[in-house]
């Protein structure tokens, strides 16, 4: 039987190290698929740390459930090795990339299209073994999407940061109020974020980050204005050149800084969403929600019909590229490492 190769997370709060398993053969609707590239996902960083900060010195346990060794990794392109018995079989040697956020498929939010909601779920590199590997078993051959003619880095990264800030966008796209649109946070999903809110909105998109390279970036991907969050009296400047602040904003950092910018930014009737996982917590003055009639949503990843939805887009050519870096997937723990530190812009892909 042919081995699989994997960078697995052996412990908690310590390095991947390769892992050799024989590769798994599909059964039923499984599809197994040979892995092309895989991004790096900040999420990935807090698998490898068994928790996520909700601030006040408390932690959310992210390892129950889990067993060890484990292989994270869920954006995800490659090429249909092998289906089960009960999968057209035209579909060995296509290109295909994979949808990760897969539940039940019993309960309630699954049978409603919301399996991103799963209690139950089987996401790819979250509770099953996802793509830091020569292969996955995807559970069906439902969750694979064509994405000819895109290159396969963009097709891998549309699965979650994609996915993710289209669907953080959409939340947005209906509101009466179209005024002004502030993008907060710059990483992987920001910038997926900027690409994708020029071809959804009519309004000049404003960014705000602390890194300069990011804003910089930005600046030379679309962007019409870019801030600097700790500059000195940057709300003040910000409420007067917005006239009021912004009537829409993503927040992809969600960290409690960013989340306070947010709010001071934000225009009376104002709509923030949440998207970010850098943890903390964060509180409001009930008086001053109600008295700026905010409206404040938390979101995390889109659903598999708005991944088929993106996916139209972007091979539609609807969609510019993002900033995309290529690395071998042997230097995960090196590039997990800069991304912790801060030092990637835009997206790391590993290549096998």
């Amino acid at each position: 039987m042919a081995l699989m190769r994997r960078q697995s997370l052996v412990k908690f709060d310590a390095p991947l190290c390769e892992t050799i398993v024989d590769t798994p053969k599909p059964q039923g609707r499984e599809v197994l698929v040979r892995i092309e590239r895989c991004g790096l996902c900040h999420s990935d960083l807090h698998i490898q740390d068994g928790y996520a900060d909700l601030g006040g010195g408390k932690k959310l346990d992210t390892t129950r459930g889990m067993t060890l060794p484990f292989t994270l990794g869920h954006e995800i392109a490659g090429v249909v090795d092998e289906v089960g018995p009960d999968v057209e079989a035209g579909l060995v040697g296509t290109k295909r990339a994979v949808f990760p956020w897969i539940g039940c498929g019993q309960c309630r939010d699954c049978q409603n299209g919301d399996e991103n909601l799963c209690v139950k779920q089987r996401f790819l590199g979250v509770s099953i073994d996802g793509g830091f590997a020569t292969h996955v078993l995807v559970p069906d051959a439902k969750y694979l999407l064509d994405y000819d003619p895109l290159p396969v880095n963009q097709a891998a990264t549309l699965m979650c940061s994609g996915v993710t800030a289209y669907g953080a966008l959409k939340r947005l796209v209906d509101r009466p109020r179209q005024r002004n649109l502030l993008l907060i946070g710059l990483g992987g999903v920001g910038m997926m974020g900027l690409s994708f809110a020029q071809a959804m909105f009519k309004q000049p998109i404003t960014v705000a980050d602390l890194s300069p390279a990011a804003r910089d970036t930005a600046l030379k991907n679309g962007a019409a204005v870019a801030y600097d969050p700790a500059e000195q009296d940057v709300i003040k400047r910000i409420l007067k050149e917005t006239e009021g602040g912004f009537d829409e904003i993503v927040d992809f950092a969600g960290n409690e800084k960013s989340m306070a910018f947010a709010v001071a930014v934000a225009a009376r009737g104002g709509k923030i969403v949440v998207s970010g996982l850098m943890g903390g917590q964060f509180t409001l003055p009930m008086v001053q929600w109600v008295y700026k009639r905010m409206t404040v949503e938390g979101f995390m990843v889109g659903t598999l019909a708005e991944a088929h939805e993106l996916m139209a887009l972007a091979r539609a050519g609807k969609i510019k590229p993002t900033p995309i870096r290529e690395e071998p997937m042997g230097d995960v723990q090196k590039w997990i490492d800069e991304l912790r530190a801060g030092k990637v812009v835009g997206r790391i892909v590993l290549k096998n």
